[in-house]
């Protein structure tokens, strides 16, 4: 019933923001002479901010036709290097410098966004690396006869794509996937497998949600495993492919995003406002291109959102030692050649200072020289891996950590 209850405001609203739409270019109008004068533009104003903000979204497209190389400008081209049936491998190809660069697998979170979040920091890494991305398929488009997803399929996931970018590449992941992904270094490197990445950086992930607890860890320490999946589990409407498959809605994910930071939201609508009366049209279309990108949302399946809460806000099991895949125990201890950074921001409000951090606590026999720890000032959970703080602050680190590790030899 919440799904469908959902829709039926989502169709309500598309039909409201396309009159309002079209009430503002009427409005606009320069042959109406309320466009002038009186309250025409304001209320012109006024119904571009809800029309924007009613209006239904899809899928962004990463909209990365180029890149610099060397003071350069050169031509990119998405490639689908390898499909599976939640997810896919994304490679960002730089015309005539396929080779050469650093690999670069940035894992994206599996948290209600798609992977285009991360627009920013792929932007940012590509001009010096060969970079991957992994783009996450919305649960509710994938028909219940393909079968299910959980975090050991998110961990084999990582595996797989690892190994087919092959031997020398390096692994960044932000924000929920580090616990899978320090769980799959660990594996790889407990098999000795040639493709375990040479570094893996951490940004603002839930390692050991024990340290800096955050209103999303004591949310998930205060209610029951029970109350999660009646609460805020779903089924997939008949109109879509993936229709019978419980999921975490997306919808339902933004909701709880932004009721976090109601007070901020409401104000950059507020002064979207104020731009759009004073005809600071570039204003207001960079917090509508945020926007934009903010609100499209997918779905994830239940299995994979329960056993996430339950193993990394419930029972913390990775920093414990007894996170399982597969039916066997990850040993972080096996990591003794994969050099970890991990990187918080001072600010941030989904994970405390701490928490990733602990990554560099639980792997005992990988060398000091090859663990860092950088912390972001006045950087909140956002500003990690988008913004300006995230372009002249962290990326340089993370630059300057797989630039150092990246000749690194194997015996």
């Amino acid at each position: 019933m919440l799904y469908n209850a959902y829709e039926i405001q989502r169709s309500l609203l598309a039909s409201a923001s396309a009159m309002a739409t079209a009430s503002v270019e009427l409005l606009q109008n320069p042959a109406n002479p309320f466009a002038y004068f009186g309250g025409g533009p304001m209320l012109a104003s006024a119904l571009d901010v809800f029309a924007h903000a009613a209006a239904p979204r899809g899928k962004p497209a990463f909209d990365l036709p180029t890149t610099e190389v060397n003071g350069k400008t050169v031509p990119v081209r998405e490639v689908v290097e390898a499909r599976k049936t939640f997810g896919q491998l994304k490679h960002f190809i730089r015309e005539g410098h396929e080779t050469g660069s650093p690999k670069v697998l940035i894992v994206a979170p599996m948290s209600g966004h798609f992977a285009t979040l991360l627009r920013g920091t792929v932007a940012r890494l590509m001009p010096a690396h060969d970079v991957y991305i992994t783009d996450w398929r919305d649960a509710r488009n994938v028909p219940l006869s393909q079968g299910g997803f959980d975090l050991d399929d998110y961990v084999d996931y990582l595996i797989d794509w690892l190994d087919h970018i092959g031997p020398g590449a390096h692994m960044l992941a932000v924000c929920q996937p580090s616990v899978p992904c320090l769980a799959a270094a660990s594996l790889m490197s407990a098999a000795d497998h040639p493709a375990r990445p040479r570094t893996l950086t951490m940004m603002g992930g839930p390692i050991d949600t024990r340290q800096g607890p955050t209103a999303v860890n004591e949310l998930a320490q205060e209610r029951p495993l029970s109350w999660f999946r009646q609460n805020v589990v779903a089924t997939v409407p008949f109109s879509y492919p993936g229709a019978g498959r419980k999921v975490y809605p997306g919808f339902m994910q933004l909701a709880g995003f932004m009721s976090m930071n109601l007070g901020n939201h409401l104000m950059s609508h507020w002064q979207m406002f104020r731009h759009l009366v004073k005809g600071d049209e570039e204003s207001a279309e960079a917090t509508k291109r945020f926007y934009d990108e903010y609100r499209s949302v997918c779905d994830m399946t239940a299995e994979f959102y329960l056993q996430t809460v339950n193993e990394v806000f419930k029972k913390h099991s990775l920093p414990k030692g007894e996170f399982m895949h597969r039916g066997a125990v990850v040993d972080t201890g096996a990591i003794r050649d994969i050099a970890l950074l991990a990187v918080e921001g001072e600010n941030d409000d989904i994970s405390g200072i701490g928490q990733t951090e602990a990554a560099l606590h639980i792997t005992p026999n990988l060398p000091d020289a090859m663990k860092q720890y950088y912390l972001a000032r006045d950087v909140g959970h956002y500003g990690i891996f988008n913004g300006s703080k995230w372009r002249n602050r962290i990326a340089p680190v993370v630059e300057a950590w797989i630039a150092q590790h990246d000749r690194s030899t194997r015996n």
